[in-house]
């Protein structure tokens, strides 16, 4: 393998690892257990419940910042694998043997004529 090959491929597997640890981060994250308790109180609710969505919402931009990161190193690596490809030419398809080649614009408009059988008068 060359080394663009192996670069290539280094970089796709460390995207994919990235987005494996950041689907697996948030799968945790999911499944804690939250626990909300009853206050009589609206305004106390609103100082014990701010710090907690602080924290979530940390925790959602990390694994937003995360998952953007790997899949942009993801999308590297398969753009680098790609490039080191050998290019394959596309072949002209070949013409049919029974196909007419016009040189001149006169002899493509009769022929044309001809095939749907069409007078031209002059004029």
């Amino acid at each position: 393998m060359k080394t663009s090959e192996v670069l290539g491929l280094s970089v796709l597997l460390i995207g994919i690892i990235l987005l494996i640890t950041t689907f697996v981060d948030a799968y945790l994250f999911l499944t804690e257990d939250i626990s909300i308790l009853p206050v009589p109180n609206l305004l106390a609710v609103f100082g014990e419940a701010l710090a907690p969505l602080i924290e979530a919402s940390i925790r959602m931009i990390y694994l937003g910042v995360m998952g953007w990161i790997g899949s942009t190193i993801t999308m590297r690596g398969i753009t680098v694998l790609l490039q080191t490809r050998p290019e394959t030419k596309l072949e002209k398809p070949k013409k049919a043997a029974g196909e007419a080649k016009a040189k001149d614009l006169d002899e493509v408009w009769e022929k044309a004529l001809q095939e749907t059988k069409l007078e031209v008068k002059p004029t």
